[in-house]
């Protein structure tokens, strides 16, 4: 299993609950994606819990770049790191996510899974350019909540895209401004990227403090 990263509130500070969060498909557990939301969601007490993929523990190991493992192995995984995560921290609060792909792995385990709710950064609802390709079928039925937090012209699926897509009523969807698929705005939009990886964060502790 996966070595879990954990980035903790200040000291002194007793977590609120605890995060399962997961990689994208290109980019390991020390993206700056990954780091950077990890310390937002810390300093705002909520301990997170990153880890790697095997197959991105092998890239990391060899320098070679591969494609990641099929979803029933990248679930098998998420699984065994939601258990021990479980079995370190068994009193706090459980919440599951990721980064686009790893989003996507935790909206597929989430409902066989002791989480109170998932959160996806980034959700890939399609390859870029094959919007009839739907990764959506799973999350129709979706039964826990789940926050997904989309740039609007994300080319895994724009604001525009979403809104005919057909979700649980149990998703909420939250878009920033001009944003692509790591959240970065154009600088004529007049906001960052920064700006937004804090209003993502906030969105997402709004989402667990509702549910704890």
């Amino acid at each position: 299993m996966s070595d879990v990263l954990y980035y903790r509130p200040a000291s002194g500070q007793e977590p609120v609950a605890v995060v399962v969060f997961a990689h994208g498909a290109g980019a390991g557990a020390d993206s700056g994606f990954m780091v950077s939301m990890a310390q937002a969601l810390a300093n705002k007490n909520i301990l997170v819990a990153r880890f790697n993929f095997a197959y991105m523990q092998t890239i990391i190991a060899t320098g070679k770049r591969r494609p990641p493992d099929r979803m029933p192995l990248l679930q098998a995984c998420f699984n065994s790191v939601i258990s021990s995560v479980m079995t370190q921290w068994p009193r706090l609060p459980l919440f599951i996510g990721g980064k686009s792909m790893g989003g996507r792995v935790a909206s597929m385990v989430l409902d066989e899974s002791p989480a109170l709710g998932g959160i996806a950064l980034g959700y890939p609802f399609h390859p870029p350019g094959k919007p009839d390709k739907l990764r959506t079928e799973h999350l129709e039925e979706l039964q826990k909540p789940l926050l997904i937090v989309q740039g609007q012209r994300d080319t895994f699926g724009t604001q525009k895209e979403v809104a005919g897509y057909a979700l649980a009523p149990g998703i909420e969807m939250a878009f920033l401004a001009d944003g692509d698929h790591s959240f970065k705005p154009r600088k004529a939009s007049g906001f960052s990227g920064d700006d937004h990886l804090a209003t993502a964060a906030t969105y997402c502790e709004q989402f667990i403090k509702a549910r704890i």
